[in-house]
Formats: C-alpha cells, structure tokens, sequence
C-alpha cells in the first residue's frame, strides 16, 4: 500500500495547516510537511544557530556511544543490552515520524531508528517522563502480553518468573545514563491512512536519566520486533526515507512504507545480515575514492564478516559517518594532498582548512557493490559560523569501540532516497531533493 509518512526533524508538534501554506501538508493528502527545528516552519520557532559546525559537533556528541551500542548488538538473548539509539529529540540530529497509537489515535512523535527493533512509547502515570505521554486507558484496542507469549522473549531485559502466568516486563539501559521500564503491550499503530492492528511494543512506566526520546522510538530494524516485521503483507518489507539537511527551512523530507510508488531504476546493492548483529543493515562496501584517486585501503578493513559483525552498516540514528581508523586515516590522508592547508581540529573534526581552499577540495565517492554513491559538497564539509573554516564531515570509529564496522551515518544520506527492501535483501541509493 502506498503512502508518504511524515518525518518531523527536531520537533515535536504539529504546524498549522492553511491553504498555500509552505509549512503544511500537500492539497492531497499523499504527503506531509518535514519540519527541522531550527527552521521557518518549526512551530518553536527558535533562533538560527550561530554555527551549523558547532550544531552537528553538538548533535554528534553522543554518537561515540551510539557506535558502542552498535559494536556490542549481538543475537537476543534475555539480558539487557545498553541502547544508544536515536538521541535526545530537541539536540541531536534525529529524525522523529509523525504516527497515532490506540483507538482513537493519540498523536506521537516517535524517533526513526534503522537499527533497533523494539518499539516503546511513555506511557501515563510514568515516572519521570516527558508532559506528553500515551494513555493506555482512553484506547479500546489496546492489550497487556503475558510471558506465556513467544513476543516477549524476543525483547532484551525481559523478566518472568519461572512459573505462573505475569504480564511481560522488560528493563533497558540506554546512552550511558538512562535506563527505563516497561510493559509488553498491543495496540493499533496507524501511520497516515493505514493502521497496523495488535502492534507490539513497550508501554515505558520508569524512566532514570535525561536521553530518553521524550516521545518513544519507533524501530524499522531486521529484528523480529520491528514495524517492517510487524506489518507483514502490509508492506512487504519494502521502505524507503529521504532524510532532509539540517539546514533546510522549507522541505518535504518522507518516508515511504511499501513497494508501490517506490523509485523503479533506482541502482541497488545487496543487503547482507550478520547472525551476530541480525538487526543492522549490511552492505558491501568495496572501496573509496577521493577525488579521481581510488583509496588504499587493504581489503580486510572493509570485509564483511558475518561471524564477528565486521563490516559497513547504513544506519539513520548516528549523525557523523565514522570508518576505522586505518580507513579513515586512509581518505583523510589522500585529501590532505589536494587541498591546501594548514589543518586544525574542531570537535570530532580533525581536518578542517581555510574555506577558500574548498573549490579546489576533491568529492568523495562510497564504492558499493553494484552501485556508487558520490558525495554532494553539503554532505562532505561543514564551516564554521565566520564560514572561514571548513571541516570534512567524517571520523573515526571511537577508540572505546573495537568492532571493525563502519557507518554510513544520516548526514550523508541526507538528501538521497535510501531504499530498503527487506525480503529480496537489497538496498538502493539515489539522490533526492528533498529539501
């Protein structure tokens, strides 16, 4: 079935929608505004950032912990494993979608997670919470999950007693800081026109630390758990997203949930799924270029390895594009020979030169298996506030995290339409405006 639903950047309510409004939704319906807050259409109308350096340097702050995260996923096993996903809405660079939960639909804002399977939501009466919560009592759809049920030990930190019936409860930690509690429930996902009935997903009533997204997340990982899984015939694990630029202040970023209406010549690369790591999206990368000049890079650095998790993952939770050390330094050391310096480091930059020296600055080309992916200028370089100074938009994997994986993070994918198709294990790549 075929719909656009809309992604909502860094905020969490909804604009008002008039006729010819920029800011609202189409005339017909098939799609709905994506609205960043630092932008025109942002209902907080916040002031514009002094510097989009220092915002993403900001926003990829908790990136380090979100890559760890991704390092120790392993197959379900019934003790908690720390999440990192999907950051504090308000200052970090997630993407959150628009969806209403329960019978009748309560609108949520619930962050977009390419990497995490589990859906969990604040519920009322939560301890320590944000204001805007669901209310299980108000929906005449809405269900407890006992143990007794196969969903529940598909969730990590679950806890039953080893006899007797008891509703489903599971504790997990996430970004380091934060952990909470929750309930194993079912209740009516609707996303636009469709509703996906009995949608399981935790129901939070405990809630330590402030990294929570104050609305929930919203999984679209492999996992048995997620919507893609979830949905079943509805889509036929088909979606697809065109992640908008920080920096827009009007644009019509979507996701698109569904083989039809889906881009038809779009150039794909095969999906590969780690046993180790069943959750992530998989590709092979097979090699980078830097202007015309094909990086050396040995090849075990960017071999896929089922066994150990090793590899290269598209991911929409992590900001900043991170690859390990040996290649990184690889792209950063052929760069450096076409741009003139001197270098500095600012924050997780550590390659950033005079902004005059950037007509001459090389693009940087993502080898896949299949198909190329060529950076645009806005998805390569970040400047400073004065735009003296400007960075190459990579890092290196954090020196905490020995995984061997690289990630292709949500900066550069922004506008370029990501398609993913689950059940013929293929991903697809093609530039979008969806600014």
């Amino acid at each position: 079935m075929d719909f656009t639903v809309s992604i909502l950047f860094l905020a969490l309510l909804i604009p008002t929608t008039k006729a010819l409004d920029p800011c609202g939704s189409q005339p017909d319906g098939s799609d709905l505004s994506v609205i960043p807050i630092y932008g025109k259409c942002s209902p907080f109308n916040p002031p514009k950032p002094d510097s989009w350096l220092d915002t993403v340097i900001n926003m990829a702050s908790k990136d380090p912990a979100r890559i760890k995260y991704l390092s120790t996923l392993v197959a379900q096993k019934t003790t908690a494993v720390p999440i990192a996903s999907g950051q504090q809405v308000l200052n970090i660079g997630n993407y959150v979608v628009r969806v209403k939960i329960g019978t009748p639909g309560q609108l949520m804002f619930m962050v977009l997670d390419t990497s995490n399977d589990v859906a969990w939501v604040p519920c009322s009466g939560c301890t320590g919470c944000s204001a805007t919560t669901f209310s299980p009592n108000t929906s005449t759809s809405y269900g407890l999950l006992d143990c007794s049920l196969p969903q529940c030990t598909h969730v990590r930190g679950f806890s039953c007693p080893a006899t007797g019936t008891a509703v489903c409860s599971f504790n997990q930690s996430y970004g380091g800081d934060s952990s909470f509690s929750a309930h194993l429930v079912q209740d009516a996902l609707r996303l636009a026109n469709d509703i996906v009935p009995d949608f399981t997903f935790g129901c939070i009533n405990s809630v330590s630390g402030g990294s929570i997204p104050p609305q929930g997340l919203l999984g679209l990982g492999r996992g048995p758990m997620s919507l893609i899984s979830q949905s079943g015939a509805l889509y036929s694990g088909v979606f697809s997203y065109c992640l908008p630029s920080f920096k827009s202040y009007y644009f019509s970023g979507s996701l698109k949930l569904g083989p039809v209406g889906q881009p038809k010549n779009i150039r794909t690369t095969p999906l590969l799924k780690s046993p180790h790591r069943p959750s992530l999206y998989y590709v092979n990368l097979t090699g980078i270029s830097v202007g015309r000049v094909q990086v050396p890079i040995a090849p075990e650095y960017l071999a896929f390895n089922p066994t150990t998790g090793a590899g290269t993952i598209i991911d929409s939770g992590t900001v900043v594009t991170r690859f390990v050390q040996s290649v990184y330094n690889a792209i950063r050391d052929e760069f450096v020979k076409h741009v003139k310096g001197p270098f500095t480091t600012i924050g997780v930059f550590d390659t950033c030169f005079d902004a005059t020296a950037e007509a001459q600055a090389p693009l940087i080309t993502l080898h896949f298996e299949g198909l190329s992916m060529t950076l645009p200028m806005e998805n390569s370089f970040l400047h400073t506030s004065a735009g003296n100074r400007a960075c190459l938009a990579m890092a290196p994997v954090p020196n905490n995290v020995n995984a061997g994986m690289n990630v292709i993070a949500n900066l550069q994918q922004q506008n370029h339409r990501i398609l993913f198709d689950v059940i013929n294990s293929r991903l697809g790549i093609a530039r979008e405006a969806c600014n």
